[in-house]
């Protein structure tokens, strides 16, 4: 409103009361802004008419009165305003309420200069609290309100120091509560109207309060989101904090520089996850640069009061600090590009500030440490992998941690967040240039960074920080890649007493939860390089033996501590070598209260241990539950890592050592069936031990062992056992006849069996125990389980007859899998007992029977016993009675393993084999299926392997249906590894049974169709699950063509072999098979490579889930076909046609395909396996596939397909010399359609000094190579006339060798050789002609010479820029026993020449 208008009006309205009345609003009612406006426009022009002068129209009486209307405004009017406003704020906001709300606040401002000097203090102390809520409440102004009254306040406040401080204080606890979107409205705008109207020594400790507040906040929570709002507000009043004009106060309390918390501050904002708190860090820091160059003042003037300096500025070094800090900023910029090409120039700088801080830390200490941890930290912390990568290589070659001092300033961040980082999966790929199965860069890398950093740390800081990095890897997920390399890591640090007991315990939670769902093969490998550490970096004075043993058991012996590994014999040595210095054990004194400490050896150790092993209290007569197996497992292997320690160590009597050190164990065992006083628990420990040293001591490695002395310490434990194998066996089957009658002797009856099971086992396989292992007592243990069998079951079932029933079942399900396993006489009383068992199953139903199959005792369900309240033994088997559907689940398996045994007993033959009886077992079998859990539906799956395929021709909808179940059951188990294996090779054997494969279209269409589409569904599920077609495959093969001969005839062979006809398309698949998996998978896979490839270092051997094992599989199969057999013969061509269709596919659906793209693959697989069969097709069958070769010449190929078809001409012109006409007519073509296609065929004439030994007339073959050459020499296209030179190059030089009849003709080429070669010398010419003289396959490949699996499957691809995951090396060739390695086909090359050519520039792409 115009000033002069406003004049005006109030120069000729001498009634003040009734235009204040008139421009006010009632107080709940939400006026306009132009109303707002329209009154603070009037109060504003009172102003100088209220002045108390000789001029002013008001008396004093009356300058009070309108002084009051005034004040009244602002209670009356603004702030039921601005609450009006608050409340439409806290619901829907509405329109215009930031105008409204900025009007309400210039009518304050216009009142309160007017009022009362008392009155801006009252109206702050009402508004601070709504300021101060961390909640809004109904009928008070919103914080936004408040902090806007307070910013209008703020220059009448400028004299209460006090207030002044109480409303800084309450700005910055906004900053604390307050949401993101309305942090920067209220708080920068009362902040800095707080400083602009402070001036001097206040202001400055107005600053001192802002920063003392927001320290303390960042000190007592350093979190991302208070490090966020902290610098928001620091940012908001920097140029207060920083301002170079601002009067110096002696003290600088005030000045940001000097506060160790700013500084913690701004490194993590700079390590932020938000990009525009990074950039407030970096600004603040390049503000406080400038500010220190425009001063020149010492900074800190003196030592921090904190100890640690992270700023320091002095002005004799200002240039190195100014250089240093643009440096500095110009990296953490670059840094926010987040691209790898932007990133790497400036590394160079990285390094610059590193080695001046390096130079520095000697001197002045100008600059710390922790502001390069930044820039690392800001690199791990990238969206970009390969930035992320670059950083962490970067840090692990820093050459400056080899100084202590920078070692131990690395610390932390090294077992932080370079260790958060470093579980990054990804990190560990392969590099260019490295070849699948080498240790990836980064795994190196850091090898050689873990030794150098613990070495370079002080002494006294080393096991500290181990145990720190330690416990990282135990605190969070590691996936099994990035655990395995800083497990190995790990074990090449230098040897030294670094870890304790805490130590061993970080390394137990690794073991036990990190690593427990990692893929079997790389967990065995990284258990390995955890002992491996574990041995070289013990204390042993800060550990017992027991400590030790203790530790041991977590490594599993089918992974990676098991006898005849290379890490066991470590670890025999580290004992002989530290044996003496180990922490002394605190033995108590039986005899007296105190306790006395002694060194021990392994040996008294051991034998200690054994005492207290079998040391038990005296029964009371109740329940026992079995003891804690993992005590027999610590023993078992401190006694056999005992005796392997002094094997070593001359004058050693093995057998003496190990009776000594067993003699109590074999004392208990020689009285166990005989002294009835022997405690139960006694016997259970004994046997526990007795079971897991007879385990442990034929570990897999060991059981390899041959010659004439063997594995003593086996070969003298088990003399040792079987010694009283009699009393054993005896008092085991007493046990399983009659005296198991509770529910916690299940478990009992589980160990009794596995031993029993292990001596029979063992004795067979060693002729000299056979007759201690008495197997006429089997019959006796057969009637006592069918006779518990068929007892009748009483109405309300007891826990007595249902216990009995499930150890009869379990004893009889050991019994059957015994025979089947042929350690048990197929002749002995066993077979006439196992007949009657074989009636139990296939009798009719009994009414008292619990089946409800039409065949009486299959699927008999074991009920749950009713207990009543009158045991009192039931409490604590309780947990036992709660888990019974555990327990009638395995009485259901154990009918299966019986039954699938006395299907398959060729000496029983009775009913169960009549066509009713097998539908019967079969249907019954599909019912198990859905009963049982999926991880012990094995033998069910072996019993349908045997029945189903007797019922394909007459019940093939139940055939259908089994396989579907089994199938759908197999898919279900996909996540989980555990089972899914095991249930895939049992599903593949019964649904490819041999009598499957048989089938064709017209015998059984269903099933023929459902297997195919099976195998469809398993071929795609093996695209994502690695192994499952190789599982498949293998059968098949085996099936096909057992290398075992198959242990019949040559018609059965036969007969085994023709099924191979209905499933070419799964034989022509597997040639081609190769997925082309993710990164991330892919990265899996090279890290198992790399891990097979370890040897010794690691137990587990390959599970043959390599990806390219499908086809190394079917190589292995084609390789032993015999072209002699007309049904190997037909199956070859079969499937080079198939082969030939496939590629052809191709070139008609893509014209134009990429390099590596699964086009290409397929492709190059192609002619792979057609080149592997070449040799073994007969003459004309080869004359019908030389069409498609040449075919297959004229079509656009990538380089490495090229090559492959080049070579197989090469091969059927030198064998099959009498189409070489057919070959020259290639030539013929139009020039116009082939262009540089006919490269390929000239390409073939390179090498034509190793056709033409093999043709009849030499001379005219010759002459009529020339003229086509020459022809081609004149060609208008480069690539064309350069191989055409090469061609002739090299058929001339044969030509001068000896050959003659040419006439004239010679005297032209000669010229014509002159002037081309002459016209190569130059430009780019002349490197394309040394280029491809130089290629592999013009330079140094021969075809005849070098034709083998590995020049085929590795040097080929390798040279010819395949992707190196399609490299097959020969060592995966060797390891398959059945590929058939001949001088016809070698699987390594004789002549390394090719091996070691490393791939040329030359790459010509065919063009149409």
């Amino acid at each position: 409103m115009s000033s002069v208008l406003i004049d005006a009006v109030l120069s000729s309205s001498p009634d003040y009361d009734r235009l204040f009345e008139s421009l006010s609003w009632p107080s709940e009612s939400c006026p306009g802004p132009e109303r707002v406006e329209a009154l603070t426009a009037v109060i504003s022009g009172l102003g100088p008419l209220l002045e108390d002068s000789d001029s002013s129209p008001f008396t004093a009486e009356k300058r009070r009165h309108i002084q009051g209307k005034i004040e009244s405004v602002i209670w009356t009017q603004c702030l039921p305003l601005l609450g009006t406003i608050s409340a439409q704020d806290a619901g829907e906001a509405a329109r215009g309420s930031r105008e409204s709300t900025a009007a309400a606040c210039r009518l304050l401002s216009a009142c309160v200069p007017l009022c009362d000097g008392a009155v801006p203090g009252r109206l702050a102390r009402c508004v601070l609290p709504c300021l101060q809520r961390s909640e809004e409440e109904p009928g008070r102004l919103s914080v936004e309100a408040s902090g806007e009254v307070m910013a209008a306040l703020a220059p009448a406040l400028s004299a209460d120091e006090q207030l002044t401080l109480r409303t800084v204080s309450a700005a910055v606890s906004c900053v604390k509560s307050l949401p993101d979107a309305r942090l920067c409205r209220v708080t920068v705008r009362l902040l800095l109207r707080l400083l602009s109207c402070c001036g001097g020594a206040r202001k400055q400790r107005v600053l001192l309060s802002i920063l003392d507040d927001l320290s303390c906040w960042h000190r007592a929570d350093r979190t991302p989101v208070v490090t966020e709002r902290a610098l928001l507000c620091v940012t908001a009043v920097s140029d207060h904090l920083l301002d170079p004009r601002s009067p110096e106060s002696p003290s600088r309390e005030a000045d940001p520089r000097l506060r160790l918390q700013f500084w913690r501050m701004v490194q993590d904002g700079l390590t932020h996850r938000d990009s525009v708190s990074r950039k407030r860090a970096l600004y603040l820091l390049k503000r406080c640069v400038a500010l220190s160059e425009q001063q020149q003042l010492d900074c800190p003037l003196s030592p921090s009061a904190e100890g640690e300096i992270l700023f320091k500025w002095a002005p004799s070094r200002s240039g190195l600090l100014k250089e240093f800090w643009e440096d500095y900023a110009l990296v953490m910029e670059t840094l926010e590009e987040n691209q790898v090409h932007v990133v790497r120039p400036v590394l160079n700088r990285i390094d610059t500030l590193i080695q001046t801080t390096l130079n520095d830390s000697q001197g002045q200490g100008l600059f710390h440490p922790s502001w390069l941890l930044c820039v690392y930290q800001r690199m791990f912390h990238s969206e970009n992998k390969s930035l992320m990568r670059e950083g962490v290589c970067h840090l692990l070659g820093l050459q400056v941690l080899g100084q202590p001092a920078f070692a131990l300033a690395f610390s932390q961040f090294i077992v932080g967040p370079l260790m958060d980082v470093l579980s990054e999966t990804s990190l560990f790929h392969r590099s260019v240039g490295q070849s699948v199965g080498d240790c990836p860069e980064l795994g190196a890398k850091l090898q050689v960074f873990m030794a150098t950093f613990f070495s370079s740390l002080p002494p006294e800081n080393r096991g500290c920080v181990l145990l720190q990095l330690i416990q990282q890897l135990g605190s969070k997920h590691w996936c099994a890649v990035p655990l395995l390399f800083l497990s190995q890591a790990l074990s090449k640090l230098p040897p030294g007493p670094l870890l304790g007991i805490d130590g061993l315990t970080a390394l137990r939670e690794v073991l036990c939860c990190t690593m427990i769902t990692h893929q079997v093969l790389l967990r065995g490998a990284a258990q390995c390089s955890l002992l491996n550490s574990a041995l070289s970096l013990t204390d042993v004075s800060a550990v017992s033996l027991d400590d030790f043993f203790s530790f041991l058991m977590h490594f599993r012996a089918e992974e990676s501590l098991c006898r005849g590994t290379q890490i066991w014999s470590q670890v025999c040595v580290w004992l002989s070598n530290n044996e003496g210095s180990f922490k002394p054990r605190i033995v108590v004194d039986g005899d007296s209260t105190g306790a006395a400490s002694k060194k021990e050896t392994v040996r008294s150790y051991v034998e200690g241990e054994m005492q207290a092993y079998l040391r038990v209290p005296a029964s009371t007569g109740q329940s026992e539950r079995l003891p804690d197996s993992k005590e027999a497992d610590k023993l078992a292997r401190a006694i056999l890592l005992c005796v392997d320690m002094e094997k070593s160590q001359p004058g050693t009597e093995l057998s003496k050592t190990l009776e000594s050190l067993l003699s109590p164990l074999l004392d208990t065992l020689s009285r166990v069936s005989t002294n009835i006083y022997l405690p139960l628990r006694k016997s259970d420990k004994s046997l526990q031990l007795v079971l897991r040293l007879l385990q442990l001591e034929q570990s897999p490695r060991c059981q390899g062992v041959g010659g004439e002395q063997g594995d003593s310490v086996s070969v003298a434990t088990e003399k040792l056992i079987f010694r009283l194998a009699e009393p054993i066996q005896e008092f085991i089957l007493r046990r399983l006849c009659g005296e198991l009658q509770e529910l916690f002797d299940l478990e009992r009856a589980e160990l009794y069996l596995r031993v029993l099971r292990q001596l029979v086992v063992m004795s067979h396989s060693a002729p000299q125990h056979q007759h201690k292992v008495q197997q006429s007592d089997f019959p006796k243990l057969i009637k006592h389980s069918l006779r518990v069998l068929q007892e009748p079951s009483p109405q309300i079932p007891s826990v007595e007859h249902q216990v009995a029933k499930a150890v009869a079942m379990a004893s009889l399900a050991t019994v059957c899998d015994l025979v089947e396993q042929e350690v048990i006489h197929r002749r002995s009383e066993a077979i006439s007992a196992l007949k009657d068992l074989n009636d139990f199953f296939y009798s009719s139903p009994s009414s008292t029977s619990q089946s409800p199959s039409p065949l009486g005792n299959f699927n008999v369900r074991l009920l749950k016993p009713h207990t009543g309240d009158s045991s009192s033994d039931l409490g604590v088997q309780g947990p036992l009675l709660q888990d019974w559907g555990r327990v009638a689940a395995d009485f259901m398996r154990d009918q299966w393993i019986c039954l699938s045994f006395l299907i398959k007993a060729v000496e029983i033959t009775d009913s169960s084999r009549a066509p009713d009886a097998l539908k019967a077992a079969l249907s019954c079998s599909v019912e198990a299926l859905a009963l049982l859990p999926s991880d012990l539906v094995l033998p069910v799956l072996a019993f349908m392997e045997t029945v189903l395929p007797q019922l394909l021709m007459v019940e093939e909808a139940l055939c259908v249906e089994a396989v579907t179940l089994s199938w759908e059951l197999v898919q279900g188990l996909s996540t989980n590894a555990h089972d899914f294996w095991p249930a895939l090779r049992g599903f593949v054997s019964l649904a490819f049974h041999q009598n499957v494969l048989l089938l064709s279209h017209t015998q059984a269409l269903t099933i023929v169709a459902t297997l195919k589409q099976i195998s469809t569904e398993l071929i795609e599920l093996s695209q994502s699950k690695s192994g499952v077609l190789g599982v498949l495959l293998q059968h098949c093969c085996q099936t096909w063509l057992p290398t075992d001969g198959g242990g019949g005839g040559a018609d059965q062979a036969d007969t085994a072999f023709c099924s191979v006809f209905s499933h070419m398309d799964l034989l022509t698949e597997a040639c081609v098979y190769g997925p082309v998996f993710r990164r991330d998978q892919r990265l899996v896979q090279d890290v198992q490579t790399y891990v097979e490839q370890l040897g010794e270092d690691v137990v587990v051997t390959s599970d043959n889930r390599d990806d390219q094992f499908p086809r190394t599989c079917v190589l292995a199969f084609l390789s032993r076909l015999d072209p002699s057999n007309p049904q190997h013969e037909r199956v070859m061509e079969d499937l080079v046609m198939a082969l030939l269709k496939r590629d052809n596919d191709i070139s008609k659906s893509k014209v134009r395909y990429y390099s590596n793209s699964l086009q290409h693959r397929i492709k190059n697989r192609v002619w792979q396996t057609l080149l592997l069969l070449l040799p073994k097709l007969r003459e004309d069958f080869v004359s019908t596939l030389l069409n498609h070769v040449f075919e297959a010449g004229f079509c656009s190929n990538q380089a490495s397909v090229k090559y492959l078809i080049e070579w197989m001409m090469i091969l059927i012109l030198t064998d099959h010399p009498q189409h070489m006409d057919r070959f020259w007519a290639c030539f013929n073509t139009d020039q116009e359609k082939t262009k540089t296609s006919v490269c390929t065929f000239l390409s073939v004439l390179v090498h034509f000094n190793i056709i033409i030994p093999n043709l009849k007339d030499k001379a005219e073959q010759l002459r009529t190579a020339l003229n086509i050459i020459l022809q081609w020499c004149f060609n208008h296209n480069f690539s064309v006339r350069l191989y055409a030179l090469l061609a002739l190059k090299r058929v001339w030089s044969f030509v001068e060798e000896g050959a003659d009849g040419l006439g004239g003709l010679s005297a032209v080429i000669k010229t014509c050789l002159k002037q081309a070669e002459a016209m190569q010398t130059t430009g780019n010419a002349n490197k394309n002609w040394i280029r491809i003289q130089e290629h592999f396959f013009f330079g140094a490949f021969h075809p005849i010479r070098d034709y083998s699996a590995e020049t085929i499957f590795c040097t080929f691809p390798s040279l010819s820029e395949l992707a190196d995951d399609e490299w097959i090396p020969a060592w995966k060739f060797e390891k398959l026993t059945c590929f058939s390695d001949t001088p016809s086909l070698p699987v390594r090359n004789p002549a390394r020449d090719l091996s070691q050519f490393q791939p040329g520039d030359w790459i010509q792409q065919d063009k149409r």
